[in-house]
């Protein structure tokens, strides 16, 4: 049985993002319960890689349908 090939690494950054953003918006979390203003940092980061996620996201569908086609 052949080994799956790996993922494409648009596939691969946008895992990458969506890690990077679920940690930041759980930092921001902490930051606000705690009291601390640099919550707002933490908010924007999220914001900044949730739309990484979605570039890459689509990134790959077009790669991924323009092989197969």
């Amino acid at each position: 049985m052949p080994a799956s090939p790996a993922p494409a690494p648009a596939r691969r950054l946008a895992m990458y993002t969506l890690a990077v953003c679920l940690l930041s918006v759980a930092a921001a979390v902490v930051s606000f319960v705690q009291g601390s203003w640099l919550g707002i940092v933490w908010a924007l980061l999220a914001g900044l890689s949730s739309n990484m996620t979605w570039y890459y996201t689509r990134r790959a569908r077009a790669g991924r349908g323009s092989v197969t086609e």
